[in-house]
Parts: C-alpha cells; sequence; structure tokens
C-alpha cells in the first residue's frame, strides 16, 4: 500500500479508491433520510467528527463556535435524543430527501480520501418544504478489510446561509 497522496489534478472519480469514498457518503445520506441514527453514527470510528460551522472559512473547529462539533461522545448524545422520541425535535421530525453530489476529490491514498461534493436536502414537515443546501467535505478512512468497514473519519457540513438564523433542523445534515 501507497500512502503518498494524489495531487488533486492527477485524481479521477473513477479511481475506486474514491469511488468507496463516494459510495459511503451515499450510505450515509440514504441512513439520514431513512433516520436510522443507530447505524449512522457506527459509520464512523470512536476519533471521528461531525461538523456543522457557523464561519464559512474556518478550520480551527475546535478553536471556533460550531453550530455542532461532535465527538464520539456528542454523536452519541445526539443520536439517543433523536431516537428516544423525548426530545421535541426527534418527535416531530421532519421527513428528508437529500441529494449529494459534484463530488471532487482533494485528496487520495490508499489509507484515506478527502472529499468535497454538493448537498441539496429537502425538508418537509407542517405542510412545507425547506431546502438547505451545503457545501460538504468527508475524509473517508479506508478499510483494509474491505469497503463496509471504511469509516467517515471527519463531516464538515457547511451552510450556504450558517451566518444567518438557521432554523432547528430536528434532522442530522
Amino acid at each position: 500500500m501507497t500512502s503518498t497522496a494524489d495531487t488533486t489534478s492527477d485524481i479521477s472519480v473513477a479511481d475506486p479508491r474514491v469511488v468507496r469514498a463516494i459510495e459511503l457518503v451515499w450510505r450515509e445520506a440514504e441512513l439520514l433520510d431513512r433516520k436510522d441514527y443507530v447505524a449512522w453514527k457506527e459509520l464512523y470510528p470512536a476519533d471521528g467528527f461531525y461538523v456543522v460551522p457557523i464561519d464559512p472559512e474556518t478550520e480551527d473547529f475546535a478553536g471556533t463556535l460550531n453550530m455542532i462539533y461532535d465527538d464520539a461522545r456528542m454523536r452519541d448524545m445526539r443520536v439517543t435524543r433523536m431516537v428516544e422520541g423525548y426530545a421535541i425535535a426527534a418527535v416531530d421530525a421532519a421527513r428528508t430527501v437529500r441529494t449529494v453530489s459534484r463530488f471532487v476529490p482533494e485528496s487520495v491514498t490508499d489509507e484515506e480520501v478527502v472529499l468535497r461534493s454538493a448537498q441539496i436536502l429537502i425538508a418537509f414537515k407542517r405542510g412545507r418544504h425547506d431546502i438547505w443546501a451545503a457545501d460538504l467535505r468527508h475524509r473517508i478512512r479506508l478499510s483494509a478489510e474491505g469497503p463496509k468497514s471504511d469509516r467517515i473519519a471527519e463531516k464538515v457540513v457547511r451552510l450556504v446561509d450558517s451566518q444567518e438564523a438557521v432554523p432547528a433542523a430536528g434532522f442530522l445534515l
């Protein structure tokens, strides 16, 4: 296995490592739309992060204010709230359909793929549709055991309106 990263101009979305990463991102989107939060949580390793920053330019997630900055403990707590039904957001959660596309590989090694993509999420609740648009970055840790063992080491959701008043979602982005 090589650990040298291919440069962005040398990377094709047809690269089998990139295809594995894209398939994991699509699997994540499908789990979220089905509200299978327990299975979704298992896509992340213990050291993984799920981040929704406010500042559209920041890379210092630990040092800036975020809408969401979840490590394993916070993901566990968030999923518990979503599945136990005690949180009003979980009881009256919107139905969602998301499309993730426009995949651009940033870097690729045999151990990790970093992908940028676009997500459009339509949420339907109480007779109303809302649109949530975001640029995503996934850092996918590839497993030597094969695609079923690949994990999302980091997901960053940069909402296009992150600096505006954003309503409570009642679902995961």
